[in-house]
């Protein structure tokens, strides 16, 4: 079994901090929510979240309870999984790391479901959305703007809602609630900045 990579260089080590979490300790830290890594619908964030030591993880053991709860029917089996990955984000100050969290996450979605071409389109069109170069410190994207991410519900019968709300208000009320877009009602201060027309596989795809 090959030696996992911890650290890349040690001038990204000097420059940024960057170490990398080794497996073993991963499991054991989700292993401590593992209640909640096993919810298709629980959302996770890792606000430096590298190739996606953490992220990829998780996406495994929601794509297992993909499996044991939706595998009988194709159908709910490929719209589940797709949810189960709309529920992942990420945060991540350096390009490459955040390319390489999202063809991560992208092969243990594939690898999963052997998907056609729209499906990968759609996973990618996902994860562009969800994995965001940016600096989580100071709640802005690469192009200097505040980060903004989307929340996915599935609706059913192949059918997606997305509503995207900027981070640093979701911050602000996950400190007063129970988390990440935990429990939002039409009459709060914390609005989305836009929301989408229900959309199918197709058109996220598109």
């Amino acid at each position: 079994m090959p030696k996992e990579q911890l650290v890349k260089s040690r001038q990204r080590v000097a420059d940024h901090g960057e170490v990398f979490t080794p497996r073993w300790l991963v499991d054991d830290m989700l292993d401590l929510v593992k209640s909640e890594t096993e919810r298709i619908d629980s959302r996770f964030l890792e606000p430096a979240c590298g190739s996606g030591n953490f992220l990829v993880p998780v996406l495994e053991r929601k794509l297992n309870a993909v499996r044991q709860r939706h595998g009988r029917s194709e159908f709910e089996k490929q719209h589940y999984a797709l949810f189960a990955l709309m529920c992942i984000y990420g945060i991540e100050l350096l390009p490459d790391n955040a390319a390489e969290c999202r063809e991560n996450l992208k092969g243990t979605f594939a690898r999963f479901l052997s998907p056609t071409e729209q499906w990968l389109r759609a996973a990618d069109a996902v994860l562009a959305a969800n994995i965001v170069q940016g600096d989580a410190l100071k709640m802005m994207d690469a192009a200097g703007q505040p980060i903004v991410f989307p929340e996915w519900g599935y609706l059913g019968r192949g059918r997606y809602q997305r509503r995207d709300f900027r981070y640093d208000s979701l911050t602000q009320r996950a400190a007063a609630s129970e988390g990440l877009f935990a429990h939002f009602e039409e009459h709060e201060i914390f609005t989305p900045v836009e929301t989408y027309p229900v959309m199918t596989v197709q058109e996220i795809a598109a």
